[in-house]
């Protein structure tokens, strides 16, 4: 995987991030974001990160910027100090991808780099290399992580959680202690930890192997528990399930999250579940491609009391909201308030597999064939955009009929059955990723298996076709 700088920022090979490389999208942002005081740096716990994050901070040391290193912390935490500051950030993460692989995540002052800001930054990688001056300070803040915590405890207040038996599945996640600490200060009755890792393990909230989804289940019936919880490696993706440990998905995560906080006007990406629009909660629901920029950008041109959010969870506010307490905007990918929100609220439901249910039934489901190269799943598309004919049989082998096609981001057939079929590209790494949408999680899982097997094999005809010719 060579490394590719797009809207989850650099990721590639830990052995092609070299130094050199590292070091000049460091000074390309930093030319291209003048904004801020000072960088604001954090990694996770992936082996390579600390040594990546100390090329970082050398790299913008010696461009005459001061560096506040903040350690291992969840991204969304790294962005909310940031923000504070007024300075400009890197996240050192590979997010869910494998410990083979490592990136870089851009920040401004504001939050997430915008789609422009990526194109400057391309443009400015061939530019030479500035005199080398004395560095700029070093300095170390290991509070950024409790004050995201905190954040939380004063908008929902110490006792929000009451009476909850909650698992915290940590994993290798570098929110794991954040996590712990905030349900417990939130008045959880029983916190439980499980499945604490000292090896990276990579975590797709939007894409939970089924042996995963069996050791869930397993652990919400041993501990007896209300709730499990979790988020990817960086902390930016929500992982929920109930008290028969079924995930919830991130996408209802959103719809939930943003009735609570009080939004109007909600933007998501066009793989987010119809039940958005479906529950008449919105005065505006305006639909994007797939990456949290394009939400951003959207939710900037909104305005007003706008939020976003993603099928795998991760949660944009863009308004000063108010629960218990004052929540201000946080306009970048976030785990916390996608998990607590609906937490929050379970109880009075009579549990959050209650709440979830009033919610329209409208589920999707999403997994990757992963090894796919980045030009074999562009053909694919290509072909089945170009030949309706061919769109046309993959779904009637899959008992499903075209009625319309979107072409947003990959193409997104809606099916006579009311069914979804959306196929696409990952935007960062070598993966073909179907995403699907049904009227029970059961056809929906159905669905997503029996496509990705088509897709498998249409792949396989492919790869014979170009090398038989």
């Amino acid at each position: 995987m060579a490394p590719r700088f797009g809207t989850s920022g650099l990721r590639g090979l830990v052995t092609e991030l070299t130094p050199d490389l590292v070091s000049a999208y460091v000074r390309a942002f930093l030319r291209a974001c003048p904004q801020g005081a000072g960088l604001y740096l954090g990694h996770d716990l992936r082996p390579s990160s600390p040594a990546l994050a100390g090329v970082v901070a050398e790299a913008a040391r010696h461009a005459g910027v001061p560096v506040t290193d903040c350690g291992a912390l969840p991204t969304p935490a790294l962005a909310l100090a940031a923000r504070r500051a007024g300075a400009r950030a890197v996240m050192v993460t590979g997010s869910h991808i494998p410990a083979d692989r490592n990136g870089l995540k851009f920040y401004g002052p504001g939050g997430e780099i915008s789609k422009a800001d990526e194109a400057a930054i391309l443009s400015g990688l061939g530019e030479p290399l500035p005199p080398r001056t004395p560095p700029a300070p070093l300095a170390c803040d290991a509070s950024a992580g409790e004050a995201w915590v905190h954040r939380y405890v004063t908008a929902f207040g110490p006792e929000a959680l009451t009476g909850l038996r909650i698992g915290v599945w940590s994993h290798s996640a570098v929110s794991r202690d954040l996590l712990l600490a905030a349900l417990r200060a939130l008045g959880a009755a029983a916190v439980v930890e499980l499945g604490r890792s000292t090896a990276f393990v990579p975590v797709d909230t939007e894409a939970v192997p089924e042996g995963v989804r069996a050791r869930i289940k397993a652990w919400t019936a041993e501990h007896r528990l209300d709730a499990l919880i979790s988020t990817d490696g960086d902390g930016d993706r929500p992982l929920l399930a109930d008290a028969c440990g079924q995930i919830v998905p991130g996408d209802l995560l959103g719809q939930i999250t943003a009735a609570l906080v009080g939004a109007e006007t909600v933007v998501t990406p066009v793989s987010s579940n119809t039940g958005v629009e479906a529950g008449g909660r919105f005065r505006r629901v305006i639909r994007t491609r797939i990456g949290s920029p394009f939400v951003i950008a959207a939710m900037e041109e909104a305005g007003g009391r706008s939020v976003g959010y993603e099928a795998n969870g991760g949660f944009l506010l863009g308004f000063d909201a108010h629960l218990e307490g004052p929540l201000p905007q946080l306009p970048t990918r976030d785990s916390l308030l996608p998990l607590l929100a609906p937490l929050s609220l379970a109880q009075a439901a009579g549990g959050l597999a209650a709440l979830v249910g009033r919610e329209p039934a409208r589920f999707t489901a999403a997994d990757r064939l992963e090894g796919v190269p980045d030009g074999k799943a562009q053909a694919l598309v290509a072909e089945f955009g170009a030949s309706p004919e061919e769109l046309a049989g993959f779904l009637a082998i899959l008992g499903e009929e075209i009625r319309s096609l979107d072409r947003t981001d990959g193409l997104r057939a809606t099916c006579a059955s009311g069914r979804i079929v959306h196929i696409r590209p990952s935007g960062n790494a070598p993966e073909m990723r179907l995403y699907v949408e049904a009227e029970t999680p059961a056809a929906a899982r159905d669905l997503l298996e029996r496509g990705l097997r088509k897709l498998e094999l249409t792949l396989m005809r492919m790869t014979l076709e170009t090398n038989s010719g």
